[in-house]
């Protein structure tokens, strides 16, 4: 009997039991469901703001950082570097591009010869009557800008020195001019300025002075013309 009524009573105490917790169950499922509706309100609703919100946050970056938009770009002045124009040409950039008269006044006459023809400049000595070697002054002056192949005048102090005459004969024409404006001789062409030197006067060794001129005749002299037609008889 007791049995019997213990499970009875077990049985009855476990549907009320259930029927409670069922009750509990679905207060609690509405309560957990009202929260949810209000916390879905209130994210949806701090979204919305975030939304209404954002296209601020990128302007003011954007003016911030000076970043220009299209239409601000090209309402606004170019400050950009400009590309440099082509450099124009002009007689001083042509003259000399840096080129000037060497520092010759004051130096023996053969150095300053050196100098100019280092910078491929051409010279004129002229001599004279004092007593020395020393360039007094040159024209174009020292430190005048010039063009390559422009000719300096060197005005020395004393008279020209001696020269040694080379022996030219059997050299080319232009080898033999060469050899003798070395020696600080001119060449004086008596029959042309090609072919091979056939004479020359003075000849080696000869008596000569600086500036002094050098005749030489250059390839195979020519005959003494001919008549064309025979004399008449």
């Amino acid at each position: 009997m007791t049995d019997a009524n213990t499970g009875r009573q077990d049985s009855s105490g476990g549907r009320d039991g259930g029927g409670g917790n069922r009750a509990g169950v679905l207060l609690g499922g509405g309560l957990v469901a009202v929260l949810l509706a209000v916390v879905g309100a209130t994210g949806g609703w701090l979204l919305a703001g975030d939304d209404d919100e954002s296209p601020a946050t990128p302007q003011a970056v954007a003016t911030t950082a000076g970043t220009p938009t299209g239409e601000a770009t090209s309402a606004r002045p170019s400050t950009g570097r400009t590309t440099p124009s082509a450099p124009r040409t002009s007689a001083s950039a042509t003259k000399g591009a840096g080129l000037t008269v060497p520092p010759v006044v004051g130096t023996d006459f053969e150095q300053a010869r050196e100098m100019l023809r280092k910078q491929r400049l051409g010279w004129r000595l002229v001599f004279g009557t004092g007593i020395g070697r020393t360039v007094e002054s040159s024209s174009p002056p020292v430190g005048a800008p010039v063009a390559r192949g422009t000719t300096v005048q060197l005005q020395i102090a004393g008279p020209p020195p001696a020269a040694e005459v080379p022996d030219v004969i059997g050299d080319d024409c232009a080898k033999a001019a060469d050899e003798l404006v070395e020696e600080g001789l001119y060449p004086r062409y008596q029959s042309g300025r090609s072919g091979k030197v056939t004479q020359q006067n003075p000849t080696e060794d000869g008596p000569a002075r600086w500036n002094d001129e050098v005749s030489i005749w250059c390839g195979a002299a020519a005959p003494p013309s001919q008549p064309t037609t025979k004399p008449s008889t």
